[in-house]
């Protein structure tokens, strides 16, 4: 498996958006299919924040991960940026595809300069802490209940054998 910038392969932008679309909309009714196709088109044409970076086996799409500079608007008390929209296509779920994405957005915000990069969950705190992410506190969006956490990129991203040479081939240039 490999992590790529969603612009190396833009042809992947359409399913992703039909993915992401498919697992939040019912946190984001107002979310159309169409704005989810439209940010990973914006995503596609840039290789700093606001971006996206996918999951690859092969030339097979396996998952995606964002770094944006606002999540959601209501979430406004909480400065940005945002790891966000980490998806693993359920059968590959469970086999480190998902820590890659997250060691590489990390890994980018720290060559970007970002001091403190957050994220809200649902459901996967305990998955985020064993990657060195802290609860900061919890917060409701919509009405649904969420965690949100925090890193620091510049402190806590090191390359580890596992990690690859992640942040020099996504060192913006």
């Amino acid at each position: 498996m490999r992590v790529e910038w969603i612009g190396r392969c833009p042809q992947h932008a359409v399913q992703l958006a039909q993915w992401h679309h498919a697992e939040w909309r019912d946190l984001y009714p107002e979310w159309t299919l169409r704005q989810a196709a439209d940010e990973l088109c914006t995503h596609a044409r840039r290789d700093t924040l606001p971006t996206t970076f996918v999951l690859l086996r092969g030339d097979e799409l396996i998952g995606s991960v964002s770094l944006l500079l606002e999540d959601s608007p209501e979430l406004h008390g909480f400065d940005g940026p945002w790891l966000a929209s980490l998806y693993v296509r359920p059968e590959a779920r469970s086999r480190g595809g998902g820590r890659l994405l997250v060691d590489a957005a990390v890994a980018q915000a720290a060559c970007e300069g970002v001091e403190h990069l957050r994220l809200f969950t649902l459901w996967h705190e305990d998955y985020y802490a064993a990657l060195g992410w802290e609860t900061e506190q919890r917060a409701s969006l919509h009405g649904t209940p969420v965690c949100i956490m925090g890193i620091d990129p510049l402190s806590s991203f090191r390359h580890t054998p596992e990690s690859g040479d992640i942040a020099p081939r996504f060192a913006h240039t």
